[in-house]
């Protein structure tokens, strides 16, 4: 109860000095030195320009194996820098402070039509947070973050301020975004937007045989698909829903911009707390998601991008957890993956709650890139223990998955809890010696660390 406690208050606003911070699973308890949280770019600046030691950077805290801050650190908690500067809805773009939540983004320009380009499934999670880990979302035709982003701002190790894009200082926009805090601080970022517009949701069962074909024929290409995810069901990972969004001039039935702050997530609670159990993915799969999934739905594109990452909660508990990884394939490598991953799995009694499947298209060319083809993506979300003996099998098990997207070509997100060798992490990043060679260059004192650069930077 301690522990859940703490987490609350942690998500509940900025750290003071001296406390032990933490990400939204509760597994990663880090003592900082202090913590700072920034309103101004002028004391972002002057904080890394006088500060000697180490230097980690935190936004919302979704990161789950300590991305955010490592000992003795000053850590930035970027959550009260969080304004919008510059607004145009002729060119459809955005200026904001790095701080600002997805959500707040959506309330600023929902009443004028607009919705960002790209953005992850939940909207709790800060811009900048979202740059530095180059999320993606459920977008058709689109992929990682950095294709919706026109320049940053970068505050480096000597406390100087560079702005960057893809033609100017290029090397430290692909650097820095997808970059996880080690370049150095991203202050400000200017998004593109598109078009607000309804989408009305279908679905379809079918074979994990038929997928491919499903999604090479229905869903890419077809201009008026929005939003697209597969749900792989888990009793025998042979079968997958297809959740797709279209455009539509139909009468809404939704007739909320945003979801409601307020809003009750008992089913999809309940469907997730039945997939972690014994026997509850085939009860999802036959009762739960159909009755979740009934009838005609046509809602606004922003209220889609406005779920509440409550949804999941609870994540964590007093001996559990509830954790987040994610392997990217090349399209081909789909279903041997799927058979792999499978394999590992059940060897292994994994409580898996939910594998989402969803599509990127290729990274334009950060150092980091995790799509470097047209990418399907595996989301895994389970159920852990919290014990030494339980977060060890986690490890034993990630490796091998690990192993099983780098035998399909693919590689892992970065995000999530660190158990991958070196030799692991070099073989799915291989840019990874010009991202070393580049924060060498810029930050030759190792300012900016966290606990992933604790573990592969050299």
């Amino acid at each position: 109860m301690y522990r859940l406690l703490l987490l609350l208050l942690l998500a509940a606003g900025p750290a003071l000095a001296g406390e032990t911070v933490n990400d939204v699973t509760g597994l990663n308890p880090i003592e900082v030195e202090r913590v700072l949280a920034p309103t101004t770019l002028d004391e972002i600046s002057r904080a890394v320009r006088e500060h000697d030691g180490p230097i980690a950077i935190g936004g919302g805290r979704f990161s789950m194996g300590g991305q955010t801050a490592t000992e003795r650190a000053l850590q930035l908690d970027m959550r009260s820098f969080n304004r919008v500067l510059a607004f145009d809805p002729q060119q459809k773009t955005l200026r904001v402070q790095a701080g600002i939540t997805w959500r707040q983004v959506l309330e600023y320009i929902d009443p004028h039509g607009l919705s960002p380009q790209i953005m992850q499934s939940y909207a709790n999670f800060t811009v900048g947070g979202s740059l530095s880990v180059n999320a993606h979302g459920r977008y058709v035709g689109q992929g990682p973050l950095v294709l919706a982003v026109k320049s940053i701002l970068l505050v480096l190790a000597d406390g100087s301020m560079v702005e960057a894009n893809p033609t100017q200082n290029s090397e430290l926009f692909y650097g820095a975004i997808g970059g996880y805090g080690g370049i150095g601080v991203i202050a400000e970022a200017t998004l593109a937007l598109t078009e607000n517009t309804r989408l009305a949701r279908k679905t379809e069962v079918m074979p994990v045989e038929q997928y491919r074909g499903f999604f090479a024929e229905q869903v890419r290409g077809n201009p008026d698909m929005v939003m697209h995810n597969g749900i792989l069901y888990t009793d025998d990972y042979r079968t997958v829903r297809a959740v797709s969004y279209l455009r539509t001039d139909a009468p809404l039935t939704v007739e909320e911009r945003l979801v409601d702050a307020g809003r009750n997530y008992k089913v999809m609670r309940a469907a997730l707390g039945a997939a972690s159990s014994k026997s509850g993915a085939a009860l999802r799969e036959a009762v739960l998601d159909p009755l979740n999934f009934r009838g005609e739905q046509v809602q606004w594109r922003n209220h889609e991008a406005s779920l509440d990452v409550r949804e999941l909660q609870p994540i964590s508990g007093a001996d559990y957890s509830y954790v987040l990884q994610e392997y990217f394939v090349p399209e081909a490598q789909l279903e041997v993956f799927i058979a792999r991953m499978r394999d590992v799995l059940q060897k292994h009694g994994v409580k898996v709650a939910n594998i989402s499947i969803r599509h990127a298209k290729a990274d334009p060319g950060t150092l980091l890139a995790w799509s470097r083809g047209d990418t399907f993506a595996l989301v895994l979300y389970y159920r852990q223990g919290t014990s030494e003996e339980a977060r060890a099998a986690v490890g034993t098990w990630t490796r091998e998955l690990i192993d099983a997207a780098l035998a399909s070509d693919g590689t892992y997100y970065l995000p999530y809890q660190i158990h991958a060798t070196r030799e692991q992490f070099l073989a799915a990043y291989p840019r990874a010696p010009e991202y070393f060679a580049l924060k060498q260059r810029v930050d030759p004192s190792g300012k900016f660390r966290n606990k992933l650069w604790d573990a592969y930077y050299r």
